[in-house]
This record gives C-alpha cells, structure tokens and sequence, in this order.
C-alpha cells in the first residue's frame, strides 16, 4: 500500500486493523499479509476521509530553532506553530486547530544557522515524498559566502572564484566518502550562489562549500519541488494548499 502510494506504512497498518482494506473484494485484518501485482486494493471511504483530514504546514523557519525535537536548549520549529503565526495572507482556506499538531512532523532537516522554507506534515505519504530514500524532489537555496582566498584578489567573487572549482560544487565533490548527487551552482549575484539539491545530507551546503575554500555566512531555502517560500515571512507559517503539489 505504502509503495502504491495509497497510505503510509503507519497508516496502513491502522487501516488494516480496522477492517478497512480489502484486496480482490475479500477484507484483511492480518498484517503482512501478502499481495501480488496482479491482485486490486482498495480502501473503505472511511480512511480516505480521515487521510484529507491531515495537514501539512509551510513555516518560514528563522535562525535559531531546530528542525526536530528540542536541543541545547534550542526550541523545536514546530513551537512557531501557533494560530497567532498564522499568516494572514493563507489562501487554503482551513483554519488553526490544535489537533493540527498532534504528530506535526518536520519532513526534512534545515540547520540551526539556517532560514527559510521547512515542511512539518501529519501525511507519511508526503514525508516519504520529500525525505524517503528515493526522493528525487529539488531543494532550492540562496546562499551568501566569502571566498578565503578573494583577500589577496579583490573584486567581485564571480571574478576571482576559480571556474573549475564552481564545476565540482555542480559535480566532482563527496563527503563522507561518498560522490554527491550532481547538483545545479551558479553565481545569483557578486557575493551569493543559487544551490538546487536532490539530496539532503548533514550540513551538506556548508561542507560542499568549505571543500572548495568557501565560507558560507548565510542560507536561505527558497522551494522544495514546486512549492516555494514566497512572501511568506520569518516565523510565520500556512497551510499547504489543496491544489498544491510538491
């Protein structure tokens, strides 16, 4: 059900439980059962319904909050949660419930250090899409850096930044011993580099940067897939739209 992107493993689990799968007309309450490619699944109206009843939240997260759960006394993102934050220019049309936070999950790291666009969701199908091992969405990001070496040659970094090194930031570097996915790097202006990623590794930016003799003194994520960050502001949050895809 999972890989057919019917329901989340979770989810499915639970629907199973309650008696509402069935699979070629004949109802399953066992779980594992098996089921071939051939064989039709379908799901009780009932399950549907409460699966539209999830949400799924775009924060524009600001420094100094984690992603996940609460660390070194920093607070978790998902505290900006709140009907207060709320941005006004929301066009979904739902309204703030407190049951909307109940198991709100980021879906996706975005440092302490870091701002913009963080997805917290109640769907495992979404955070499957965003996070799961064969994810293949893009992540956009501005980031501002310095270049180590731009003392000694003055002017714009553009100039002085060697070609070949802005070729392996789009393919050519690892980390952790492993070749990176290739990515997309150009210069958005004098002193900022445009990153589009399908991966997300630890601090990856920052570390693809340092490899080449960059120091990264801003980060900012913009979009993930097609859904962008916007006029969104720091610290306020909306709901993903119902037409919205990633």
């Amino acid at each position: 059900m999972s890989e057919l992107g019917l329901a989340s493993r979770r989810e499915a689990d639970e629907w199973i439980s309650r008696g509402w799968v069935w699979v070629d007309g004949q109802r399953v309450t066992e779980l594992g059962t098996r089921v071939t490619p051939d064989q039709h699944i379908t799901v009780d109206p009932a399950a549907t319904s409460r699966q539209a009843e999830q949400v799924t939240v775009v924060l524009h997260k600001p420094i100094g909050y984690v992603s996940g759960q609460a660390e070194d006394g920093y607070e978790p993102a998902v505290v900006l949660v709140t009907e207060r934050n709320h941005w006004r220019g929301d066009t979904s049309g739902r309204r703030f419930r407190p049951e909307h936070l109940r198991g709100l999950a980021p879906a996706g790291r975005l440092d302490i250090d870091s701002v913009g666009l963080l997805v917290l969701t109640q769907d495992g199908r979404i955070a499957k899409q965003l996070i799961g091992q064969d994810s293949e969405v893009e992540k956009e990001y501005l980031v501002r850096v310095q270049y180590e070496a731009a003392g000694a040659h003055p002017g714009p970094l553009p100039e002085v930044f060697p070609a070949a090194d802005l070729e392996r930031l789009n393919h050519g570097l690892s980390l952790d011993g492993k070749p990176l996915l290739p990515a997309k790097v150009w210069w958005q202006n004098e002193d900022q580099l445009r990153f589009v990623l399908r991966e997300g590794k630890k601090r990856q930016i920052r570390r693809m940067c340092e490899a080449v003799g960059l120091k990264v003194v801003g980060l900012k994520r913009v979009r993930i897939g097609r859904v962008v960050l916007g006029d969104l502001p720091p610290g306020q949050w909306r709901y993903l739209g119902p037409d919205e895809r990633f």
